[in-house]
């Protein structure tokens, strides 16, 4: 049960921050206040709903001793039994610590795996799921990098995904995504087994990841392609190179340097961000193990099955009957809220735990 002096703090500074609010601050203070607000009013709402519950039990209790009172008091007690536990639940997965990166914007890779050619049509399938997911959620996506398979689909894609609590829904995406289906070269109709590798990289602001002069390699040569209007003539592709890491990100797809550059550092502050965070979760143990997995692009996550026309998560062991929708990004959100849900709950025993000891 969480503790009414712990109710009464948030809304303490709930009311604080309001007030505060209503008074004549900065225009850049008020900026500040007006997002601190957006996040604690769900948290505020929930706590008064549940000190209101409280309440209304009490008052039910004390009415039992009432003769007149005692049917009803038993009827609002028996409603209330069911509905406190409900209500404690909600306000203690808001009072979870929050990862920091939730709000942030994404940049999503989709790397075609095992399979040849229909390792790059699945890259190409996960691609357009997502595409569909974050057009539902009122998300704007701009591709990045491209990389065409040779008979369709997508050897590699890059994306930035940009809108409310991108990297919350989708952090869970990370790792290889496995397809069971007969590729349609195939004569004999046998079933084959190939993969895609996605990554799902928070989005830093600027002041997050600094990169400096000293620690970075700007290169510039020609970019490569197919032939005829496609190929550049001049020296408009980019390749950064991270000193102290020895990461490096090319980009060529767009004609202008400028732009490239402006693309390629965009990704490197995005993978140098994700490192930083791999590393810090690293040293908090098993944080991010545990039921959903670790995120590792190298765990095996999901499997779409399309003769059996199904997809299973292998963290939460989530099988849906549905993969066309899926697919379609009408029913991703099933999935997604379910190892939201998981996370969760692994987070409160994790809570529980630490109480304990």
């Amino acid at each position: 049960m969480i503790p009414h002096d712990k109710l009464a703090k948030v809304l303490d500074h709930f009311d604080a921050v309001q007030a505060e609010m209503n008074a004549d601050v900065p225009p850049d203070r008020f900026v500040v206040l007006s997002k601190e607000f957006a996040e604690l009013q769900p948290v505020a709402e929930a706590a008064r709903a549940l000190e209101n519950a409280r309440q209304a039990e009490r008052d039910a209790r004390e009415m039992l001793s009432d003769p007149e009172m005692a049917a009803m008091a038993r009827e609002e007690l028996e409603a209330l039994e069911e509905r406190l536990p409900e209500l404690e639940r909600a306000m203690q997965i808001l009072l979870l610590p929050k990862d920091a990166a939730d709000e942030l914007n994404v940049i999503v890779e989709v790397r075609a795996g095992t399979g040849g050619d229909e390792a790059a049509l699945f890259a190409g399938d996960l691609y357009r799921m997502y595409e569909r997911y974050a057009a539902a959620e009122g998300w704007r996506v701009e591709p990045i990098s491209v990389a065409a398979g040779e008979v369709g689909g997508f050897k590699e894609i890059s994306a930035s995904i940009s809108g409310k609590g991108v990297f919350a829904k989708l952090k869970f995406e990370s790792g290889v995504h496995r397809v069971q289906r007969v590729p349609t070269t195939e004569t004999s109709g046998r079933i084959h087994t190939s993969a895609a590798t996605v990554a799902v990289l928070p989005e830093p602001e600027d002041v997050d990841i600094e990169l400096l002069d000293k620690d970075i390699r700007i290169d510039v040569f020609r970019a490569s392609g197919a032939g005829g209007q496609h190929v550049n003539t001049t020296d408009s592709a980019v390749r950064v190179t991270h000193i102290p890491t020895g990461l490096v990100v090319q980009q060529q797809d767009e004609k202008s340097q400028h732009k490239n550059k402006a693309k390629a550092l965009k990704i490197l502050r995005a993978r140098l961000f994700d490192a930083e965070r791999e590393r810090a979760d690293k040293e908090r143990a098993d944080q991010r193990r545990g039921q959903v997995g670790s995120g590792d692009r190298s765990e095996r996550i999901r499997t779409y099955n399309f003769p059996q026309g199904r997809v299973t998560d292998h963290r939460i062991n989530l099988t849906l009957h549905k993969l066309d929708k899926v697919l379609e990004g009408d029913a991703l959100g099933e999935l997604i809220d379910a190892l939201v849900s998981e996370d969760q709950a692994a987070k409160l025993a994790a809570l529980g735990e630490e109480v304990v000891d």
